[in-house]
């Protein structure tokens, strides 16, 4: 049975609660010179506002802060936030805030930002269509709405295969949209593509499931998933062993901005 959108941000609330510290130390997560990337992508001018949503510990946040004239970041867990806040104090950053907020019912004004940006959030939502269209209406006409997130395969069998395997790893996971899919909502919403990008980042699945606090059981079924994936070349992710024989795989990655 499907969960309600209030079971589904409970769910949410509850494992970045448990994953809060972890993410917010992951070396992926905190990887400067990445955020940076989504800032440039963007091309933030001096006199913009700027709303991050889903900001987690705010470093995405914080890198456009350095460069824009204010900035928002909201999340839907206070755990997160208080990371964020955490970190924005020691950045000694004040042109910055950090707020608790739904994505799908954003409490602000239409038109209220120049840029709306989210970084891996998408995968988490159970309507990303509802949020999408949430970025675009806070965002001024002729703004810029940036997203970047996982991706899924454009095969739909190998990507409910993949998405079998984050959401057993981290049951906040929905589902990882298609590169098709996520551009396609900037078709929907009536704007255009202006910049798009595509990464593969290197995942080493023990560190990825300590970082959920995945049962002992359940990630079992994990590295399984994963095992036979790589044997038998199931949902299109590119899987690996490294060279000290642990396994790993390749998130593939899509920024998309439009405006």
């Amino acid at each position: 049975m499907a969960r309600s959108s209030a079971e589904h941000n409970t769910l949410v609330q509850q494992e970045f609660t448990k994953q809060a510290t972890a993410y917010a130390t992951n070396p992926t997560i905190v990887d400067v010179e990445w955020a940076l990337r989504l800032v440039q992508a963007a091309q933030p001018s001096p006199e913009n506002r700027v709303l991050e949503v889903a900001t987690g510990p705010g470093h995405v946040a914080l890198a456009f802060a350095t460069v824009a004239r204010e900035v928002v970041g909201v999340d839907l867990t206070e755990a997160p936030l208080a990371i964020a806040r955490k970190n924005q104090a020691q950045r000694g950053l004040t042109n910055v805030s950090f707020e608790a907020a739904d994505a799908k019912h954003l409490p602000f004004e239409d038109a209220t930002f120049d840029i709306a940006v989210c970084r891996l959030a998408f995968h988490h939502f159970d309507t990303p269509e509802q949020v999408f269209s949430e970025m675009v209406r806070v965002c001024r006409p002729g703004g810029k709405v940036a997203v970047e997130d996982l991706v899924a395969s454009e095969h739909r069998d190998r990507a409910n295969y993949y998405d079998q395997w984050e959401r057993l790893r981290d049951p906040s996971h929905t589902a990882a949209l298609s590169l098709s899919q996520l551009v396609g909502l900037y078709r929907e919403a009536g704007l255009e593509v202006e910049n798009l990008r595509w990464e593969q980042r290197p995942q080493d699945v023990e560190r990825w499931l300590q970082t959920t606090q995945t049962p002992p059981g359940t990630a079992q079924q994990v590295r399984q998933l994963i095992q036979d994936d790589a044997d038998q070349r199931i949902s299109g992710t590119p899987i690996y062993r490294d060279e000290e024989g642990r396994l790993c795989f390749m998130h593939r990655m899509a920024t998309v901005v439009g405006c």
